[in-house]
């Protein structure tokens, strides 16, 4: 039983590493759901061969959120129980001795199970299949159609001016669905749409995946690397910036607050990232962007950039005056993208990746630009590649396994180009 007693003192730990930041309603349903989930997962870890691999990945790197520091100051972790209980007999209702046998001694002890990360922090030593850049950073927009974002007449001059000489045009990339929350959640778990995702969710709790349906981030945190979501516009009942916005329950709710709107924010449609505290942890304003690059230490290896339905580059999201669609977009990189290049960790082994989940024509076909020391200044990617690619190039290049449908055999990954490619400024 000992591994079940980590696991939930694990999950104690990530419970209240969460709960430091909540209060109210919100921290009263992350104590609920927390305690249903760990119940769960525990169950699951505990069947043997019966149990769900998935759910024991997840245990092993969410509920150990608290374990290792995750920002330069951080509290002492709480310690595990001094004495474990008494394990039951075998015939379910006998009662448990009060003195446990004591093991063999010559019996070695079990080897201690890593303890994993849930925030932004260095990367641990890659495996043998992992690529070259160690810190990815994904800026998700809406495109205004390939030829207006990439093409001769493009009305994103910062986009195709600035920075496309500067890396590598994916012209192949395209979406495989209309809907850019189904996109986006395609890109992060490898989840195909469905009927309510290809209406972007107007019930937010009939697009809520189940506990063991993993995301990059949970694969992140299993890997002990830093992930981040900096997403626009987050902001409280009161107004003051918040982690994690969502509704919190029932349908009809939008869980927009001001010009933020959930749809731009997929990490808060997996219950493995919401019931065990790694969303209330991760997913923040992007007002604290420009902190976390400051230093290659608080730089998360996966950090994913969402601005606001307006500068995201969505037709009619902005306030009368202030020009939308792709200028609000390319506006919105000409601030964002000069931070992220002058930033250590990405001057070190950095990846940009600049992807648009949403379009405003009916082509699928929106094309990505890889900016990294290891791409090819002014080069040409014209393979097929998708949300699900996308997915499979990073799971690639952090040498992790593929999710869903980035595992299909027909889906490509740009990752090998940037790993045989020399880095250099």
């Amino acid at each position: 039983m000992k591994p079940a007693r980590t696991a939930l003192g694990r999950a104690l730990r990530g419970a209240i590493g969460a709960a430091g930041s909540l209060s109210g309603k919100r921290l009263s349903l992350l104590v609920a759901s927390s305690l249903v989930a760990t119940t769960a997962i525990l169950a699951s870890a505990l069947t043997g061969a019966g149990g769900n691999g998935a759910l024991a990945t997840l245990l092993a790197h969410n509920l150990g959120a608290a374990e290792l520091p995750t920002t330069e100051t951080t509290p002492a972790p709480v310690g595990e129980p001094s004495a474990p209980p008494s394990e039951p007999a075998s015939g379910g209702g006998a009662t448990p001795s009060a003195t446990p046998t004591p093991a063999p001694a010559n019996e070695p002890a079990p080897p201690a199970a890593p303890s994993p990360s849930s925030g932004p922090r260095g990367p641990a030593e890659p495996g043998a299949e992992a690529g070259a850049a160690k810190h990815v950073f994904l800026i998700s927009l809406a495109s205004p159609g390939y030829e207006a974002a990439f093409g001769a007449a493009s009305t994103m001059p910062y986009l195709s001016g600035e920075l496309r000489p500067k890396g590598e045009l994916l012209s192949g990339y395209s979406l495989i669905s209309s809907a850019g929350l189904a996109n986006s959640i395609a890109a992060v778990s490898g989840q195909p749409p469905n009927p309510a995702t290809e209406a972007n969710c107007p019930t937010y709790a009939e697009c809520l995946l189940p506990v063991e349906t993993l995301t990059l981030a949970d694969q992140l945190g299993s890997a002990r690397l830093g992930w981040r979501a900096y997403v626009d516009g987050m902001v409280d009942e009161s107004g003051q910036p918040d982690n994690c916005v969502h509704p919190e329950s029932g349908p009809g709710e939008q869980g927009d607050t001001g010009q933020y709107a959930v749809s731009q924010n997929p990490f808060v449609y997996f219950h493995s990232l919401l019931d065990l505290g790694e969303c209330a942890n991760n997913d923040v304003p992007l007002t604290e962007l420009d902190r976390d690059l400051r230093r290659k230490r608080t730089t998360p290896n996966f950090a994913y950039v969402a601005p606001d339905p307006c500068d995201a580059g969505e037709a009619g999201q902005c306030p009368e005056g202030i020009p939308d669609g792709a200028a609000a977009a390319d506006g919105f990189l000409s601030r964002v993208v000069p931070t992220i290049l002058e930033a250590p960790a990405y001057r070190q082994d950095g990846l940009l990746v600049i992807a648009f989940a949403d379009s405003s024509t009916t082509s699928p076909q929106v094309g990505a630009l890889l900016v990294s020391p290891f791409a090819a200044p002014g080069g040409t990617d014209a393979k097929p590649y998708t949300p699900y690619s996308l997915l499979r190039s990073l799971e690639d290049l952090f040498g992790l396994p593929h999710l869903g449908k980035a595992g299909g055999a027909s889906v490509k990954s740009f990752a090998s180009g940037l790993v045989t490619r020399s880095g250099g400024d």
